[in-house]
């Protein structure tokens, strides 16, 4: 639809803005400054409001507490995260992450995709995701989507870590 084309009627209707952001995928936070590393060394995760740190690891599972909002502006935050988390634990033994949501109030869509795509990258590598500290709602959408027969959906941390059997025992 051209300009020209465009109804009378919608004219001053203002439409959301979306932007590129080309800065933070190119290794810039926005406003240039450098962006932290996913997972770096230095410490957690953090990108555009959402954490991600090793919380502690039991055998070939690794407890990974997310904190923070997940959408459209922080769920490629939360992929690249947990598969880059999975890749540097994956030199010590740890196959498995749990995901300890308990610290997320909100996940939309973005945010589900975003653990599919995190999924898919990790079972590649042989590695599983796991989720526990999931919210009423977000557990609903986890059901709603079909999503709840992809990860194994705990009560607690220490439950997802057992249910992996006695390879889990405390590192």
């Amino acid at each position: 639809m051209t300009e020209g084309s465009r109804p009378a009627g919608r004219s001053g209707r203002r439409v959301p803005e979306v932007r590129c952001r080309a800065g933070a995928a190119a290794g810039r936070a926005p406003g240039g400054a450098p962006a932290p590393a996913a997972g770096s060394a230095a410490g957690p995760a953090v990108a555009a409001g959402l954490r991600i740190e090793v919380a502690r690891v039991r055998g070939d599972a690794a407890v990974v507490t997310v904190a923070g909002e997940i959408d459209l502006r922080t769920a490629g935050a939360l992929r690249d995260g947990l598969v880059e988390l999975h890749g540097r634990l994956r030199g010590t033994g740890t196959r498995r992450l749990v995901a300890d949501f308990g610290a997320v109030p909100f996940c939309d869509a973005a945010g589900l995709g975003a653990l599919v795509a995190a999924h898919n990258q990790i079972a590649a590598d042989g590695g599983e995701i796991a989720l526990t500290g999931v919210r009423p709602a977000q557990l609903r959408l986890l059901r709603i989507t079909g999503l709840h027969r992809l990860f194994a959906i705990n009560a607690g941390a220490d439950a997802a870590c057992a249910a992996y059997g006695p390879s889990a025992g405390s590192r």
